[in-house]
């Protein structure tokens, strides 16, 4: 049973590099849309590059939740490790909720307004 966690203890360790690495990566993509467009500096780029970061914070933000997953279940799951990570998962998922709703306007239950929906068909 050792065995096993030690690999899935590297495993978790790995998915969370991953993690930080999709919003390290988004970052660079977004200011890599900031220096192509630098003649063109609008509102219109900074909403979607601001677009950018928040949708690779929110990816990033979900792998990591995933990677804690794994690492809890990898030790021996006490009361206090499995509070420790319900706490993580909390604070992580208002994190990613909040984001979602700045970046979008709205709740993800939420349907889109027609007006947008029609914008998204029409584009």
């Amino acid at each position: 049973m050792e065995f096993l966690k030690h690999y899935i203890d590297v495993i978790a360790t790995v998915v969370e590099f991953i993690g930080v690495a999709i919003m390290f990566l988004g970052l660079l993509f977004a200011l890599f849309k900031v220096i192509r467009a630098r003649h063109s500096l609008s509102h219109e780029t900074y909403v979607d590059v601001r677009q950018a970061v928040g949708k690779s914070i929110l990816l990033g933000l979900e792998v990591l939740i995933a990677a804690d997953i794994m690492a809890t279940v990898v030790t021996d799951p006490t009361l206090r490790s499995v509070l420790i990570l319900g706490c993580i998962v909390l604070i992580r998922t208002f994190l990613s909720l909040s984001l979602q709703v700045e970046l979008e306007g709205r709740f993800p239950w939420q349907k889109q307004s027609d007006k947008k929906a029609n914008l998204k068909v029409n584009n």
